[in-house]
């Protein structure tokens, strides 16, 4: 059952919707550019969302500060690094022990940036289209928990040849797939996005 949320980052107030399924283990989710209209109700959040609770895992999607109902304003990826953490402590408090991280696009590069500045608990970390080709990566070093990371063929804000030669650097042993056909916003593709996410997880 979905529930509306509210925790705090910093001072400001975030929403967020929390779906509980296991006591053992949680993700938490987070969406594209909220400048360019990115928020926690996007498709393909959706659908990362809906994958991980079929998994039977408890979910928690929130919207960045600044975006739909949260508080704050647009922080240029770094006060939203501190959301991810509040998210990530949300879950922990509700006794969730194993806790992974996903984020599409702005979401996935806020999540890399925020798990190699920060010492934090995250058991797994998957990357959908994470923006190579738009945002600044250069100072993504290792990222042990990543797990796997899936764009399109045809995404040019993260090219499929661009985070290819990267990844090495982010993690050799991670998993790279790429959905033929597919731009960055998996527009009629999202069935073969789900499909991909569900033999990752």
């Amino acid at each position: 059952m979905v529930e509306k949320i509210k925790f705090l980052s910093e001072d400001f107030e975030i929403e967020g919707l929390l779906n509980k399924r296991d006591e053992n283990k949680g993700v938490v989710v987070t969406h594209p550019h909220p400048l360019y209209g990115g928020d926690m109700y996007n498709l393909v959040v959706e659908t990362i969302v809906h994958v991980y609770n079929i998994k039977g895992y408890s979910t928690l999607k929130f919207n960045f500060r600044g975006a739909g109902k949260s508080q704050g304003q647009y922080d240029n990826g770094i006060g939203e690094q501190k959301d991810v953490l509040a998210a990530l402590s949300f879950l922990a408090d509700l006794g969730i022990q194993k806790i992974d991280l996903a984020g599409y696009s702005f979401g996935a590069w806020v999540n890399a940036y925020a798990v190699v500045q920060e010492d934090i608990c995250v058991e797994n970390m998957a990357m959908v289209s994470p923006p190579v080709g738009f945002m600044d990566f250069r100072e993504i070093g290792a990222m042990s928990v990543l797990k796997f990371v899936i764009t399109g063929s045809r995404d040019d804000i993260a090219p499929a040849d661009a985070v290819k030669k990267i990844l090495p650097t982010w993690n050799p042993n991670a998993r790279f797939e790429i959905i033929d056909g597919a731009d960055h916003f998996y527009g009629g593709y999202l069935g073969q996005l789900e499909s991909v996410l569900s033999s990752c997880i």
